[in-house]
């Protein structure tokens, strides 16, 4: 079953709007967003490119229409930083998971996706903070360490989304999308 261009931009909008929703109804909670995890599903679930313009075009939009303010820099860096939950969810899905299945493996698979949050967390953070730095003209380790507190809750509330409520969420939309997921079909 391949899904046609059609049903993949569809689902592309979809999966931007999502993270669009999400993003603002969680506004007053720092660092504690679903937007990492949606890219990352999407990426899972439609391939890397899929993806990456996820999280590209969620960021292309909340950066520009963001309560706490534009600043270029930053939206570049968050912009295409955004993208690597997209492609890493495309390549773990490609790589690991050909057979659509994730089998009798469930808790240690939620361990390898907690521990994949957080390490994507730390990465998208240090990008974001080195931006950062080069904004408003700072060392780049007095912005890392100005930073740190924020990072650690990022990363562990990214840890804690994936390794809970991955596999749940990937189940469910597997189901609707017709037992499959594009993601493993691309070529």
């Amino acid at each position: 079953m391949r899904f046609k261009l059609t049903h993949r931009l569809s689902m592309l909008i979809m999966f931007t709007t999502l993270c669009l929703a999400s993003n603002y109804a969680l506004i007053g909670l720092p660092q504690i967003k679903l937007m990492d995890f949606i890219v990352f599903t999407g990426g899972f679930l439609l391939g890397s490119v899929y993806g990456a313009a996820i999280g590209m075009l969620s960021w292309m939009v909340y950066g520009t229409i963001n309560p706490c303010g534009f600043v270029p820099q930053i939206w570049l860096a968050t912009m295409f930083s955004e993208s690597i939950y997209g492609i890493l969810g495309g390549i773990i899905s490609r790589r690991f998971f050909k057979d659509n299945n994730f089998n009798d493996t469930y808790p240690s698979l939620r361990i390898f996706f907690g521990v994949l949050g957080f390490i994507s967390t730390f990465l998208y953070d240090l990008i974001t903070n080195v931006a950062y730095a080069i904004a408003y003209g700072i060392p780049i380790l007095v912005a890392i360490f100005m930073g740190a507190p924020y990072t650690i809750l990022h990363q562990v509330c990214n840890a804690t989304i994936f390794g809970v409520g991955f596999i749940p969420t990937v189940t469910a939309l597997q189901k609707l999308m017709g037992g499959m997921w594009a993601g493993v079909l691309e070529k």
